[in-house]
């Protein structure tokens, strides 16, 4: 089996380059340009480029707003259009042929309502390879209502289909039956371990600093990889090189504002954004003085740095630094910090292919202390992992683009430790680190086989090698449990190999057009993961224990095969799409019952591991252009895990099963000043288990549980948000307002946030002997936990 492997391996990569040598002798000359906007020097996605007597051979500009076309006899007039610009006309000559030339399109002084803005081709979505992508533009993602008025990426996420949350209020995503910790986020290519505030109600972006999001639930290109479900990729904006800009915002409970403009020279620019929550003033209103001494804020600080050095290079430096913290009367204090760098170097090697360098490093550290003669301690942690990835990209032609690279990763999980104040009963406990490389090799090619016909392949190869300085445990008959004894240690030097993994990746899609207004796409992935999460939770919390591979557990591994349908409608105005995906998950790790993970050394004994699989059918309707925009989805999906140990060894539904799901979101215009905005969602409540009975230990009342995990559910979930906006929509002004009102949950509606299973004395929730009396009833009850009714908020947004 072994050498059957070893002999597909080597043919799918002869085959993939055979067909790049083929097609690559088709090649002939191009010309190519770079289309920008003239205000603020951003490129045009998806501009047309035709030559004027032959509209046949047209492109559009891609994700940089570059061009490439099949050159012709010159001199010869070249066309430039994009939907809201004024069109450019530029006779082309052949000495203008050899260099890139750069356009800058004007905007038409029309009225809103004259003007149709998008952000791809009204066809992509059919025309395109890939299934299960999905992008939400950055204007749509600020006019959908929010939570105390804070646009919120994540969360906007979440009403794509196939994607779900982890209750009310939170930001955690589940993609197509994976857990949390299985989607890649990624700010400019560099990995965010922990990316929100506040517990989960708000994700570390800003959406004034950023430039375009895409996720990708089903073909992930092989460039990628690292996690199982889903890449989550986060570009922030470039500053223009024309003159100073700004935006920002006044909400609620927080403020931000983000410039850019030229830094040096026109070749050089910047863009700096910042956020902070004044929640702690609040706090210091209260006449309570258990209140006013309490601390909670969150910031945010993101900036980009872009400088070209002449036509063919060009380096970005981006960073991105953001902290939370909660503190309770200077006794209990709570923090967490993400710090993330990236710098990149382009260059267009010829006018055929290009070189990306890219160099990150992500830090997450998180800290407890707790201030108390007897009992108190300091606990903190940190983990980083620094990268470096190279990419070539190769036009070979007009029906071919190929690229290859590489990528390497170094993991740091840095001993936790917890260490008690002076007089403190409390043991210290110190655990041993954690590290790991990883080194990966990829290849892909996109092809247009017949102009019906084109498929996407690729292949990824990592090589994981956990490193020391650690430590391995050894247990009985190689068994780690709670019951088995160690009966010996094994200790690694810094950087002494301990423990290897490897595995190949292959991903190929297809599209087949139909007509040109209908398609089908199938795709295939495999994906490895060598870091985890073992957590009580399943929303994801700051203090999350993450997990190499290594003695005891193998990486993580998926299949996964989907297949769709996509249909555009009237002139492209609707679409339509069906997907249906299956997956299969190796080697997922889950908690036993009572495990408890956050201190100890040897984790290995409180996880057990086992198989998942996962099935879902995903519908979207949505409406592009008009005064009426947005989209309704509804998902069904369903994921088990069969796990040794849990559940008697049957198969359970993980808490983010949730098998229904939908989403309404719509935009409407009123005029060039109002606008409103609603969501509603609905899904199915989360899987949990419920007590079956009680029974007492030293008088003290204790739920008693089934040896089935997940058995019952929470009461399904809905809400429905609405905003209105108003801005000004007179031209001309340095200075241009818009003011935002929004309402969460608009009917009030007390979803469940947790339950509690507990005594309540005289029908009291919150009984106190003082002011309530002697008791004279005592039951058995359960209580609710909500977070949010009806919940009003304000917001000023602004522009210069």
């Amino acid at each position: 089996m072994q050498l059957f492997l070893s002999r597909a391996n080597i043919l799918f990569i002869w085959i993939l380059f055979g067909i790049s040598g083929s097609l690559s002798a088709q090649n002939s000359s191009f010309f190519n340009g770079l289309v920008m906007d003239v205000t603020d020097s951003e490129p045009l996605i998806g501009a047309n480029v035709y030559w004027e007597d032959d509209v046949s051979t047209g492109v559009v500009t891609d994700v940089d707003g570059k061009f490439r076309i099949r050159s012709r006899e010159l001199p010869a007039r070249l066309v430039v259009s994009y939907i809201g610009f004024e069109r450019s006309i530029r006779n082309i000559s052949k000495n203008e042929a050899e260099k890139e030339i750069r356009y800058f399109l004007k905007p038409l002084e029309m009225s809103l309502e004259e003007i149709i803005i998008q952000e791809r081709r009204p066809d992509e979505q059919v025309r395109n390879l890939e299934t299960g992508k999905a992008s939400i533009p950055i204007e749509t993602i600020k006019n959908i209502p929010a939570l105390f008025g804070e646009v919120d990426l994540l969360r906007s996420l979440q009403l794509l289909p196939g994607v779900q949350t982890a209750g009310e209020g939170t930001t955690g995503l589940f993609v197509r039956g994976g857990s949390a910790d299985q989607n890649l986020v990624q700010l400019e290519g560099a990995p965010v371990f922990n990316p929100s505030h506040f517990f989960g109600f708000f994700s570390v972006f800003s959406p004034d600093a950023l430039d375009q999001v895409d996720l990708y639930k089903g073909n992930m290109p092989a460039s990628y990889g690292g996690r199982l479900s889903s890449l989550i990729d986060v570009s922030l904006k470039e500053g223009n090189n024309e003159q100073i800009h700004g935006e920002g915002g006044i909400g609620s409970i927080s403020s931000r504002l983000m410039l850019n403009g030229p830094l040096f020279s026109d070749k050089s620019t910047f863009a700096i954004s910042g956020r902070r929550t004044y929640a702690d003033l609040f706090l210091k209103l209260s006449s309570n003085e258990d209140v006013k001494n309490n601390k909670l804020n969150f910031h945010d600080l993101s900036a980009m740095f872009a400088f070209r050095l002449g036509d063919k290079d060009k380096i970005t430096l981006a960073s991105y630094e953001g902290s939370d913290f909660l503190g309770l009367d200077d006794q209990f204090g709570l923090g967490w910090r993400n710090w993330v760098s990236s710098s990149k170097w382009s260059h267009t090697i010829n006018e055929n292919s290009f070189f990306d360098l890219k160099v990150y490093h992500s830090r997450y550290q998180y800290k407890v202390e707790f201030d108390d003669p007897e009992a108190g301690f300091s606990w903190k942690n940190k983990l980083s992992e620094s990268g470096m990835k190279g990419q070539w990209s190769w036009i070979n032609s007009d029906k071919m683009q190929s690229y290859w690279g590489f990528q390497s990763q170094y993991y740091h999980f840095a001993p936790i430790g917890l260490d008690p104040a002076g007089d403190s009963a409390i043991e210290p406990i110190v655990t041993n680190p954690k590290n790991g490389f990883l080194i990966s090799a990829f290849l892909g090619a996109t092809v247009e086989l017949t102009p019906k016909l084109s498929t996407e392949v690729g292949l990824r190869w990592g090589f994981f090698h956990q490193v020391g300085k650690g430590l391995d445990y050894l247990y009985e008959n190689d068994i780690p449990n709670e019951e088995a004894n160690v009966i010996d240690s094994v200790s690694y030097n810094t950087l002494e190999p301990m423990h290897f993994y490897q595995g190949l990746e292959p991903r190929v899609a297809f599209r087949y057009l139909v007509n040109e207004e209908f398609s089908i796409k199938a795709a295939y992935n495999r994906n490895y993961q060598y870091v985890q999460i073992a957590s009580n939770s399943s929303a994801g919390l700051p203090i999350d224990r993450w997990i190499l591979a290594g003695k005891y557990m193998s990486p993580l591994r998926s299949d996964q095969v989907s297949i769709g349908f996509f249909r555009n409608f009237n002139e492209n105005k609707w679409e339509f799409s069906v997907e249906t995906y299956a997956k299969d998950i190796r080697n997922v790790i889950d908690l036993k019952n009572g495990a408890s993970v956050l201190f100890t050394d040897q984790v290995e004994t409180e996880i057990l591991t086992g198989d998942g699989y996962a099935l879902g059918v995903e519908f979207l309707l949505r409406k592009n252009v008009g005064k009426t925009t947005g989209w309704l989805a509804y998902t069904y999906s369903r994921t088990w895990r069969t796990i040794e140990g849990i559940s008697l060894g049957q198969r359970y539904n993980p808490r983010y099963d949730r098998p229904n799901d939908v989403t309404l979101v719509l935009n409407h215009e009123f005029s060039p000043a109002w606008s409103a905005g609603l969501t509603f969602v609905y899904t199915t409540g989360q899987a949990v288990s419920f007590p079956i009975g009680t029974y007492e230990v030293d008088n003290q009342v204790i739920p008693l549980y089934s040896d089935y995990r997940n058995e019952d559910r929470f009461p399904d979930y809905h809400r429905m948000d609405a905003s209105v906006t108003w801005k000004n929509p007179d031209k001309g002004r340095k200075w241009r307002g818009s003011w935002n009102f929004s309402i969460y949950n608009l009917y009030g509606r007390k979803n469940p946030f947790a339950y509690e299973f507990r005594t309540v004395f005289n029908d009291k929730i919150n009984y106190n002997p003082d002011d309530d009396g002697p008791i004279v009833s005592e039951k058995q009850s359960v209580v609710m936990t909500y977070l949010f009714t009806f919940l009003p908020s304000i917001t000023y947004n602004f522009q210069f």
